[in-house]
């Protein structure tokens, strides 16, 4: 059973329950979110949490369930929310007795002297709406009741919304419209609103961002329950073109499609369960086909996250259909021989130097492992346009060099690969020139249009510059020191970082010494991903927290990358390193942080504590993909 199950002792602990977070999703970029005790702890969490045109655009909408139990004379509330700048009210948790995600749906016991009530979330797949369904499961035969409020906003989710006059709310025949966003129905609707002022978000006061909110209570739902009855609350997005759809069905359907997803990746045992499942939540339908969200919950469509992402996502769970509509997709943004980064902002971006080179290396993964000869000529032509613009040169200096066929790129004020932090407009690690890994998916990329050209019978085009590339590699990137590679070729640069891997691990790659291995693992690898920077460099970082600046400024100066277990894998195997014990700390991580899933970053010093993104597509895909090749050896 591809189950997490906390007992009372986590459930019972405020800062432990408040430190593992959920998430279930609808499959359009939206989601449900919150923490194992109940808490709202981010601006961003939120019973029903709409995507907008893109999926990085997201607007929180019903934001919790203010649960009370009625038992005889004494009431019980069952939240726990923060209020008044932190002070804890109501203590919901130390009623708290188990929570467990098992098929992708959250559910919680609490055990209120005998009386056990249980929550369960499940959404609808390909639908903006969310069920909230709570039943009596053990009772001591005295009368039982459940009041409902339902605690609303109309929001951006990057932003706040404090009290000022009434929203504009309607009342419907089982419950109420708010500002015509969205709907919210249940039993028992009684309707009674008021602000409740001053909601404390914990996790956006330590990045140092607005902590406090104010929430709409509308009303209540209310029903009697005896043993085995439910009180069943439903949320959906406008427009309302049609009645909602019943808690049985929206919580049957998510079952059924949670086996399925299971099935179609082929996975054995419960890791690979767990990880199957946390892929399918990043694959989201949009109105031009299929994408990828890089993280939830704050990050939107990046190219290059999705692209590092795609083996994992697509092909090492059998989701080729949707994985080629994605290829054909991202094709159709390529621009002067890049493709479009993101479109969070509302427009596409074309700012890396890396993504369409990812693309690329997708591309050819995709017809080696399929046999689509019919992709691989749609797009050949495609590739070869992206090989020439790199060529003759693109936007950001992005362009060859033709002494030695090798690539550069930078540009004042930018950091173009994957190392991309910024604090101020100020980029701590702008790696202009010619970056090791940026060189190696180059290589890798000209590598795998030839293969692509030949497979459709074109006549041969890039091998030569390939050769010339990969024999100026060795010579501009190779150490005097034997410690593995260079980071930035031509720069007297001594610092450790995992960007070398790359050269080995990819199937077109340059290649490289096995130190390169030998180093990463010795100064770089941990138990649950690599360090961005070796701990004895005079400017590693070793805890990503603080606020906003502070964490820029460590992401990629020795905080942990899940997502570099990928490459790590791959190298290793290619100079024969036994990796048997690399991903031991997957079971553990998988129930820490995002509940089931894997985070974007983790601290770089013991005992490795995660942080940001607590779910993160290429962390997931490359862990993934991992498993997949050890299983394999």
């Amino acid at each position: 059973m591809n189950s997490i199950v906390f007992g009372r002792q986590i459930c019972g602990d405020l800062t432990a329950a408040a430190s593992r977070e959920w998430l279930v999703c609808d499959g359009l970029g939206g989601y449900s979110m919150g923490t194992v005790a109940g808490m709202r702890t981010r601006r961003y969490h939120g019973l029903l949490v709409v995507s907008g045109e893109y999926t990085g655009q997201r607007h929180v909408g019903l934001a919790a369930l203010d649960a009370t139990l009625v038992i005889g004379d004494r009431r019980v509330r069952l939240s726990t929310d923060e209020w008044d700048g932190g002070i804890v009210d109501p203590a919901g948790h130390q009623h708290l007795s188990q929570f467990d995600l098992t098929d992708g749906i959250p559910r919680w016991r609490w055990d209120v002297g005998g009386v056990v009530v249980e929550r369960e979330i499940a959404m609808a797949h390909g639908r903006s709406l969310v069920v909230v369904r709570h039943r009596i499961l053990a009772s001591d035969g005295r009368e039982v009741r459940l009041d409902i409020t339902p605690l609303c906003t109309w929001r951006d989710a990057h932003s706040d919304r404090f009290a000022w006059g009434e929203p504009d709310v309607e009342n419907t025949s089982d419950g109420f419209t708010f500002e015509h966003a969205y709907r919210v129905g249940g039993p028992g609707w009684v309707a009674d609103g008021s602000w409740y002022r001053g909601a404390y978000l914990r996790e956006e006061a330590a990045r140092g961002l607005g902590a406090t909110e104010d929430l709409w209570g509308a009303g209540s739902f209310s029903a009697s329950l005896s043993v085995g009855e439910t009180l069943d609350v439903v949320a959906a997005s406008a427009p309302f073109d049609d009645d909602l759809p019943s808690a049985d069905e929206i919580i049957i359907r998510s079952r059924e499609r949670s086996a399925r997803v299971i099935a179609t990746a082929k996975a054995s045992n419960r890791t690979d369960s767990l990880l199957a499942f946390a892929a399918d939540q990043f694959v989201v339908t949009t109105s031009s086909g299929p994408s990828v969200v890089a993280g939830y919950p704050w990050f939107g469509e990046w190219s290059r996250d999705t692209m590092t992402s795609y083996e994992g996502l697509f092909l090492d769970t059998n989701r080729w259909d949707e994985g080629r509509g994605l290829l054909l997709r991202s094709a159709a943004t390529l621009s002067e021989g890049m493709l479009a980064n993101t479109a969070d902002a509302g427009g596409l971006e074309y700012n890396t130097a890396d993504a369409t080179l990812w693309f690329v290396h997708a591309l050819g993964r995709h017809v080696e492992r399929t046999g689509d000869a019919e992709l691989a000529s749609l797009l050949a032509e495609a590739v070869d346009g992206v090989i020439e613009h790199h060529v003759q040169g693109t936007r950001f200096g992005i362009a060859v060099d033709p002494n030695d066929g090798l690539l550069s790129q930078g540009a004042p004020g930018w950091a173009l690969t994957w190392m991309d932090a910024r604090v101020d407009g100020r980029p701590i690690t702008p790696r202009p020139g010619k970056a090791v890994e940026v060189n190696a998916l180059w290589i890798n990329a000209l590598g795998t249009a030839a293969s692509l050209r030949a497979g459709v019978g074109l006549s041969e085009k890039w091998s030569a510059l390939a050769a010339a590339a990969r024999t100026s590699f060795a010579a501009a990137f190779t150490r005097p020191d034997g410690l593995g590679l260079s980071d930035l070729a031509g720069v007297d640069d001594c610092s450790i970082r995992p960007n070398q891997l790359l050269a080995l691990s990819l199937p077109y790659g340059p290649g490289g010494p096995s130190s390169v291995v030998d180093v990463c693992r010795s100064q770089l690898l941990t138990s649950v991903g690599l360090r961005s920077l070796a701990v004895t460099d005079p400017a590693y970082i070793g805890r990503h927290r603080g606020d906003v600046y502070a964490r820029d400024a460590a992401y990629h100066q020795g905080t942990v990358w899940p997502w570099l277990l990928g490459p790590f894998v791959d190298a290793a195997a290619k100079v024969g390193v036994d990796t048997t014990s690399v991903l031991n700390g997957v079971d553990t991580h998988l129930c820490e942080w995002g509940v089931g899933s894997v985070s974007e970053t983790l601290d770089g010093d013991v005992p490795h504590n995660a942080t940001g993104c607590p779910f993160q597509a290429w962390s997931v895909a490359e862990v993934l993909r991992a498993r997949k090749i050890t299983e394999a050896q």
